[in-house]
């Protein structure tokens, strides 16, 4: 599936609609800023992807620092059957970018 852009996450969140929202950062960074996703490590998602089987057909995005990091997460969530996985691109920073230039 499509990696998904800040804009579009964005109104996903002001929509309130219904999607997975997993944060793959380190939990001291997760503590730093978030966006109200869960938190899982990325070196942590293999170990708690029994979970989420029940949402391997539905929407999930996935976001990091830069989007690097939940890039490989949604690489692995694919081979793992996950079929609608979405990277945010760029990540928190580019979230975070994108709120600034709108005050």
């Amino acid at each position: 599936m499509e990696d998904i852009t800040v804009s579009e996450l964005q109104d996903k969140l002001k929509k309130n609609e219904e999607f997975v929202f997993i944060d793959v950062r380190e939990e001291w960074e997760y503590e730093e800023d978030n966006l109200g996703a869960l938190n899982i490590p990325l070196g942590q998602l293999p170990h708690q992807l029994k979970d989420f089987m029940e949402f391997r057909n539905k929407e999930i995005v996935v976001q990091c620092r830069s989007g690097a990091r939940s890039g490989n997460a949604k690489k692995f969530m694919e081979t793992q059957g996950f079929s609608k996985v979405r990277n945010l691109l760029g990540g928190i920073l580019a979230y975070r970018a994108m709120e600034e230039e709108e005050d």
